[in-house]
């Protein structure tokens, strides 16, 4: 797929849609957003007939992303336990400084699946070589359908706990 060949624009078109939907904002709120201006006293709260907390969706949601973007870049990647290493069992997190890491590790993990997803030298509907069937183009899909998953459970628990606006 040399310059110019008309392979090459859908295939930089594909990449820059995946790369973008990692932090789509046109059809929900974003990630960036939905975690915004949560007060610290109310992170590790879990409202009455919600499974829970704000901390326990951010920081899943950090994890998942996580065991994902290794899973895809880390040929001795080691598959973790379901649900105890994607879960934190605690509704609060250890610590103010906890909700602001978990939020920049998320953030920054989302944007190495976005080079991933830009990155040409990688054939996204190719197997993951360590996988068991698994191709790069799953993966980067499977982050985008978890993230809009609970992001949209985030936004239902600040409105359960009066903290969300629209």
């Amino acid at each position: 797929m040399g310059k110019g060949n008309a392979k090459t624009m859908p295939d930089h078109a594909l990449r820059a849609q995946l790369a973008a939907v990692l932090a789509w904002e046109d059809a929900h709120v974003g990630f960036d957003r939905a975690v915004a201006g949560v007060p610290v006293e109310l992170r590790g709260r879990v409202p009455k007939g919600a499974p829970h907390s704000l901390w326990q969706l951010v920081e899943h949601l950090r994890l998942a992303q996580r065991d994902i973007l290794e899973f895809c870049t880390d040929a001795t990647y080691k598959e973790r336990r379901w649900p105890d290493d994607y879960w934190p069992v605690d509704p609060a997190p250890p610590s103010a400084r906890a909700w602001s890491t978990s939020i920049r590790g998320h953030n920054q993990d989302r944007a190495a699946l976005q080079a991933l997803a830009a990155n040409r030298s990688i054939d996204l509907f190719a197997r993951i070589p360590h996988g068991s069937g698994q191709t790069y183009l799953r993966e980067i899909l499977l982050v985008a359908d978890h993230a809009a998953y609970h992001i949209g459970q985030i936004i239902v628990v600040r409105r359960m706990l009066g903290v969300w606006t629209s």
